[in-house]
């Protein structure tokens, strides 16, 4: 009677270990399942976070956008040059350095800084004549020499003027010291991220009404962007104004400039999901 009640009680000490055992495997993988739906529930909300992450959607509508900004210019740019020829190169040089020399000296006295004067080009280069022989009669003998002249050195510098209500005085300045080839003055914003900023805001709001009213036309949802880009124009005056005044006439006073309005503009393209 002892031998069966110690069976009895070792077959339930077994059958109870093998249930604890059941059930920590069967908890075991209940979790690994719980992390990989957590896994899997995370990365599907990072698709959604990013545009055009995820799953390539297949019903999408297009729309764009445009923003403008107006803003006055706070900065004249412009280029000048200085030409000098002669029948060597030393005196060529010296002759345009003086010059340049004279002019810079001049910037600097009108608060040009010195990093906003530039070289965008210097050269020295010889200067021929073709000269043909004296034609004896109505017919020319063929052939020619070509002498040398002199030599040429030009020097080309770019201005930024800071103060848009001075750029006249400037060039008008130069031009008293020599100056010639006065052009492509053009006038820029010196930080200008701001109103692309703003532009591009105006762009976003311009497409997202335009996207709204299309998925209201269409009887359809918006879901989620897609994909989303970007292009722009740069600045551009907005009031044209004349050429500022020929090259004999510069130093007989200075012109008036008006400086006007720039224009930055910002397109996007904006594709939405829709369901």
């Amino acid at each position: 009677m002892n031998d069966d009640i110690n069976d009895h009680g070792s077959h339930g000490h077994c059958c109870g270990f093998g249930g604890g055992r059941a059930k920590r495997m069967l908890s075991f993988v209940l979790f690994i399942l719980a992390i990989f739906l957590i896994v899997i529930t995370i990365n599907s909300i990072k698709e959604y976070r990013f545009i055009g992450g995820g799953v390539s959607a297949t019903n999408t509508i297009t729309v764009s956008g445009e923003g403008e900004v107006f803003a006055v210019p706070d900065i004249a740019e412009f280029s000048f040059s200085v030409v000098e020829e002669k029948n060597t190169v030393a005196d060529a040089q010296e002759i345009a350095a003086q010059r340049i020399n004279s002019i810079i000296s001049f910037l600097e006295k009108s608060d040009i800084k010195e990093t906003d004067i530039k070289t965008t080009n210097y050269n020295v280069y010889p200067r021929y004549e073709f000269i043909k022989e004296n034609c004896s009669t109505e017919i020319c003998p063929p052939g020619g020499e070509r002498v040398l002249k002199g030599f040429e050195v030009s020097q080309s510098i770019s201005v930024k003027v800071r103060d848009t209500g001075e750029a006249g005085d400037v060039l008008s300045g130069i031009g008293e010291r020599g100056a010639s080839n006065i052009s492509g003055l053009e006038f820029t914003i010196d930080d200008e991220e701001d109103l692309l900023e703003e532009a591009r805001k105006e762009a976003i709001e311009d497409a997202q009404k335009k996207a709204k009213q299309l998925a209201k036309d269409l009887d359809v949802k918006l879901v989620r962007v897609v994909s989303f880009s970007e292009s722009g124009r740069p600045f551009s005056p907005r009031f044209a104004f004349k050429e500022i005044a020929a090259l004999d006439s510069v130093g007989g006073g200075a012109p008036e400039i008006p400086v006007g309005e720039n224009k930055i503009t910002s397109n996007v393209s904006i594709v939405y999901e829709i369901r």
